[in-house]
């Protein structure tokens, strides 16, 4: 009888995660009706941007991972700029579940970022139960499963704030299907069977054939575990019951279901489960829909639905007593487990068990131990994967210790099994090796029978030849003693040389080689020597320029408003008394000059607070930068700034250049961008501070800008450094640029 081969793969909630994931191998080809609504609408209107997302998503599912992204961009561009932030907080949070599918990492925690900004400037309950919704299943998809649950409840909160839409009611499901994904992994068949039902009410509401389905397979798969905790038999008809409905579901609907390989995921836990818990007269419905899930599962390129069905063919051949037949289908289980890149390790751990059993029963020992072996280094990979997430979970500490323990047993069991089988191999070749020695004694016993009578033919003659030897033999026998002692005495003097010229040879070698290695010492200090005073010299000059700059600012600055700036007030004085004295005739150009005087007081201020803020001095960074922005903002320009987690212990000197760089980057994207929204961004973080300067401008290529000897960026990298700072610019043509500077604190 081979292992319940399945018992622990077919889990449904994984399913409707590869249909979230985008399986692009099971995806039909893609639907017009996604296209054809996203042209229809205008760039850059409403309904265009909340159609991206469906649009985007069928692509995916298409493999056209590239044109999706591009897609996402170029509305997110238009989003950025409307004055309500849901559709910005909308499309953000799909690019960042489509960047953690692609597993890149930084964009995707990017996106989340600014998914959870945008979201905070808009009232719409639904777009922010969204964003949640989203946070929660990239947590889920990163082993956080705890911090998941938190976003997926938050989502059902801010959903039931929400007016009724036609997308509510999707989106509701989609978070009663993680939760019930991430219960029946905690084996909390309570909360599983209530957010299950949950999922089907909205499904029969809407009559989505999709959604009916994922969920009948979810109400299947929760009684036929419940059956198998209780031994419940109505448990595991009413499973039986909601398999067969998930059938008749995608029969009545199949050109509406986009995944194809869906019959036969559903196929497969029919057969596992007329396998394992009814009578054997459902085998012929076992061989029916094992059959279906593999020719399905073929056709579609599932590999592991392939997989899964030839090792249930593989049981009931072994049932039927037809071994080999069994043999065979579990190699090519084997082999198809290997096709799939999302691989699952349970899959080959129950092959490879399963034929280490069957080698093992035909006395093939050696491959008995071999399959054995790939058991056990299986089973630790699933382990250690198991426990590395369970380990980020209080909620299931039980479950680690008892998977330690079993490991152990296991390994143990598993060394004993192997000790027996090699003892049982050796056994055999003791046995034949005893049967060999048989045959080789008889053999010699007539070869015996022969020599006996050539012997007795010879002895005659050896009598004869006896004295002669005996002659000879002592002769040869002295001079055998003179050629040994002859050659022991050459032996010992080219031992004695040979010993000689190696010991020279090795204290030659050794001294040359200390001497080389304290020369290479010796060098490598004193390169290391130069390159400290080469960055000590070029931070002292830094400092300098940087001290020399700012000291200059603030000299002109006081020479603007202490000189010129007396000057214009005295010159407008002056005027002011000749008005009184002058001809109506004179009046208007009089007024007008103090207008204009009062015009070049303004800008002098202006000129003489950027050179030196005077609101740094006073009172820090935050106000000076708010202050700044204020002034930039214009109707056609919209400035941000905000900061996060900042405690205001910055040192006053690294402050201004911060402030420098800040306004040297939002000159430039006034000036050479023509951005009509900027975003500054100040972070700090437990071991360093985050500059982020983000603008929907007209973009840049980065190649051009490293040889274009830029004075702005220049001593804006000048600032960086001195910071000990890192600068990373990241800009797209005609979509917009984003800086980021990390300087340590």
């Amino acid at each position: 009888m081979l292992i319940n081969f399945f018992s622990f793969l077919r889990f449904p909630i994984l399913f409707l995660c590869l249909v979230l994931a985008g399986h692009a191998a099971s995806a039909q080809e893609l639907s017009n009706s996604p296209e054809q609504l996203y042209k229809k609408y205008k760039p850059g209107s409403t309904q265009r941007m909340m159609m991206t997302g469906k649009y985007a998503q069928a692509l995916f599912f298409n493999k056209q991972e590239d044109k999706a992204i591009a897609i996402l961009n170029e509305n997110i561009a238009y989003a950025k700029k409307e004055p309500d932030g849901k559709y910005a907080a909308y499309l953000y949070i799909i690019a960042a579940i489509n960047y953690r599918l692609l597993d890149n990492v930084k964009a995707y925690e990017n996106a989340s970022r600014l998914a959870q900004f945008y979201e905070t400037k808009t009232k719409d309950q639904e777009t922010k139960g969204y964003v949640a919704y989203g946070i929660g299943w990239i947590r889920a998809r990163n082993n956080k499963e705890a911090e998941a649950v938190r976003y997926f409840l938050k989502a059902l909160s801010l959903y039931e704030k929400a007016p009724n839409s036609e997308s509510l009611n999707n989106r509701k499901a989609s978070v009663y299907r993680e939760l019930n994904s991430i219960y029946a992994d905690w084996n909390e068949y309570q909360l599983q069977e209530k957010y299950s039902k949950l999922s089907l009410e909205i499904a029969l509401q809407q009559k989505d054939p999709m959604n009916l389905f994922d969920s009948y397979m979810a109400m299947g798969y929760m009684y036929e575990k419940r059956y198998e905790s209780t031994d419940n038999k109505a448990f595991i008809n009413l499973a039986e019951s909601y398999y067969l409905k998930a059938i008749e579901t995608y029969k009545a609907n199949k050109a509406r279901m986009p995944i194809p390989s869906t019959l036969s995921f559903v196929a497969i836990n029919l057969a596992n489960l007329y396998l394992n818990y009814f009578p054997e007269s459902y085998r012929d419905k076992v061989l029916y829909y094992a059959n279906l899930a593999k020719t399905q599962g073929t056709a579609t390129g599932n590999h592991d639905h392939a997989a899964s069905a030839n090792g249930i063919l593989a049981e009931l051949a072994l049932q039927n007593g037809h071994q080999e037949e069994a043999k065979n289908y579990l190699m090519t289980a084997l082999a198809e487990s290997e096709y799939n890149n999302i691989e699952d390790p349970q899959v080959k751990l129950s092959i490879f068990e399963n034929l280490s059993q069957l080698f093992q029963n035909e006395n093939n020992f050696k491959e008995a131990i071999f399959y054995q072996k790939k058991y056990i280094e299986t089973f630790k990979q699933i382990y250690d994967q198991k426990n590395s997430a369970l380990g980020k979970r209080l909620e299931i500490q039980y479950e680690r210790e008892k998977q330690k323990q079993q490991l152990l047993s296991l390994q143990l069991a598993s060394e004993k099994q192997e000790q027996r089988l090699k003892e049982m191999g050796w056994h055999s070749l003791q046995q034949a090796q005893k049967l060999e020695n048989l045959e080789l004694t008889k053999e010699n016993q007539f070869r015996k029978l022969e020599l006996t009578e050539i012997e007795n033919s010879k002895k005659a003659q050896e009598l004869r030849l006896s004295q002669l030897e005996s002659s000879n033999r002592k002769r040869e026998v002295d001079l055998y003693k003179a050629r040994v002692d002859y050659k022991e005495k050459i032996n010992t003097f080219y031992i004695g040389l040979i010993a000689s010229v190696s010991l020279l040879l090795i204290l030659l070698l050794y001294a040359y080689f200390q001497r080389t290695k304290g020369i290479k010492q010796k060098e490598k200090l004193h390169l290391l020597e130069m390159d400290k005073v080469i960055q000590d010299s070029k931070i002292s000059n830094l400092t300098l320029m940087l001290e020399g700059q700012e000291q200059e600012r603030g000299r002109i600055a006081r020479d603007l408003h202490d000189g010129l700036g007396s000057l214009l007030s005295g010159t407008k004085m002056n005027l002011f008394l000749l008005k009184d004295k002058s001809s109506d005739h004179h009046q208007p150009q009089i007024e007008r000059s103090m207008a204009q005087i009062d015009i070049a007081v303004d800008e002098l201020r202006r000129v003489a607070h950027n050179l030196m803020p005077d609101l740094l001095l006073k009172y820090g960074l935050q106000e000076t930068l708010m202050e700044y922005v204020s002034r930039m903002a214009t109707p056609t320009l919209d400035v941000d700034v905000q900061f996060l987690h900042y405690s205001n212990q910055l040192p006053l000197e690294s402050q201004l250049l911060v402030y420098r760089i800040v306004q040297e980057l939002v000159n430039n994207a006034v000036k050479h961008a023509a951005a009509e929204q900027i975003i500054i961004q100040f972070i700090e973080n437990e071991t360093d501070y985050v500059i982020i300067v983000e603008d929907d401008g007209e973009g840049f290529d980065t190649k051009i800008l490293n040889h274009a000897h830029s004075a702005g960026f220049h001593n804006i990298r000048s600032r960086v450094e001195f910071l000990k700072g890192t600068l990373q610019i990241e800009s797209q043509i005609h979509i917009g640029t984003n800086i980021e500077i990390k300087f340590p604190k």
